[in-house]
């Protein structure tokens, strides 16, 4: 079985960035792969992207799509052994993701922090749940701790948009009103570390993230500093890693501005609030790749929905 739960799944990152832009070209090449095969996507969370794309994804290799979310649609699910279920939960996992097995072959789990308890949120319960309990491979859409259909989209665009052997990427913490989760993150740091680039990241003291992911990446405390020369800025909010999930700072300093760009391209997962993380002149511009960033979502969820369709046959 070949589950999709991390960016480290990919065996060659260029192979599959290549793969995923000829199916770009072509994106109904593949299209009786899929045949008599359904996708069951498991929203645990909102999704805009993330859900269409994916969706987008398997229909353009002939699968069907079953999708259901768990916020307002599902048994609350019960994830702990021996637990005594007299409380809230209606439905163990073990239960759930076998019955969703019978109707799909494939599960596209999207579940996120809670950002309260960083112990549970790194034991990635509902994702390693289904991977447990469930007998298809699993597509992780966001986890606790990770987001890598968005890592791979950012590759393909990043593949798309260079014009240097080893561009310079900064990836940049800017403010937000919310505490938000270190997944997208995470999973960045992750793949630049796959690439050959100049890769540093920029954030304010007390943002310091996980040091087994970040491993020997410079860090710059100076963001002026660190965007000097950049060809690619990719900017995302997190919450503190160490006071778990709390907001730290909301130095509106930190938002990235036309000037602070000067010539570099611009990233953003999406969605982004305008004025607070990245200014209108930033995204109006033509240095934006936001709106390319979320076209290539599908064919990064296809690049890895094809990978497991040829893995089943």
């Amino acid at each position: 079985m070949q589950h999709y739960l991390s960016i480290n799944d990919i065996d060659s990152l260029s192979d599959w960035v290549t793969e995923a832009r000829a199916l770009k070209n072509d994106p109904l090449q593949s299209k009786s792969l899929g045949k008599d095969k359904t996708i069951g996507l498991l929203f645990f969370n909102n999704s805009l992207r993330t859900r269409l794309s994916t969706q987008k994804a398997a229909i353009n290799l002939g699968m069907e799509v079953i999708v259901m979310n768990f916020g307002n649609e599902g048994w609350a699910l019960e994830y702990g052994d021996g637990t005594v279920m007299d409380q809230g939960t209606s439905e163990h996992i073990k239960e759930a993701a076998k019955v969703v097995s019978q109707y799909c072959d494939v599960i596209g789990i999207r579940a996120f922090a809670s950002l309260t308890d960083k112990e549970k949120d790194e034991a990635e319960v509902v994702l390693n749940g289904f991977k447990k309990y469930a007998s298809v491979p699993i597509v992780n859409m966001e986890s606790s701790v990770g987001h890598p259909l968005q890592a791979l989209t950012d590759a393909i665009t990043l593949a798309e948009n260079s014009n240097k052997t080893k561009p310079k990427v900064v990836l940049s913490w800017a403010p937000h009103p919310k505490a938000l989760p270190h997944a997208v993150t995470n999973s960045f740091v992750e793949m630049m570390q796959l690439q050959d680039a100049d890769f540093v990241i920029t954030h304010p003291k007390g943002y310091e993230l996980d040091s087994t992911i970040i491993k020997n990446v410079p860090v710059e405390y100076d963001q002026n500093k660190a965007l000097k020369d950049a060809d690619f800025v990719y900017v995302k909010n997190w919450s503190s890693y160490t006071d778990y999930g709390r907001v730290l700072n909301q130095d509106p300093n930190w938002m990235i501005t036309k000037d602070k760009l000067c010539n570099a391209k611009f990233m953003h997962c999406l969605p982004v609030r305008r004025n607070v993380v990245v200014e209108d002149a930033v995204l109006d511009s033509e240095q934006s790749l936001v709106i390319d960033q979320a076209n290539n979502r599908t064919y990064a969820a296809q690049v890895v929905l094809k990978k497991i369709l040829e893995h089943l046959k």
